[in-house]
């Protein structure tokens, strides 16, 4: 498994907290891991599902959604929470 414990878990990008989240997964899945180790990789996985939550929750409020006037037309944009 590829961990990364110099890069703090804060300025992983998306993707690979994501890819390290799934082979902490795969690993535990396994089930060839001591206890120590499974609790350790439990704890990190954790961190990094966190991580990516509110990496996505970030990127879901950046998302807008275009509005229409009564004719069809664009008239704007909105939140995508105020739908």
């Amino acid at each position: 498994m590829t961990t990364t414990p110099a890069i703090a878990i804060a300025e992983l990008p998306f993707e690979k907290a994501l890819s390290e989240l799934e082979q902490i997964v795969q690993k535990l899945e396994g089930g060839n891991v001591a206890l120590e180790e499974s609790i350790l990789l439990y704890e990190r996985g954790e961190q990094l599902k966190k991580r990516c939550e509110a990496l996505l929750g970030e990127a879901e409020a950046r998302i807008e959604k275009i509005t229409l006037a009564a004719d069809g037309r664009p008239r704007g944009t909105e939140p995508l929470a105020e739908q």
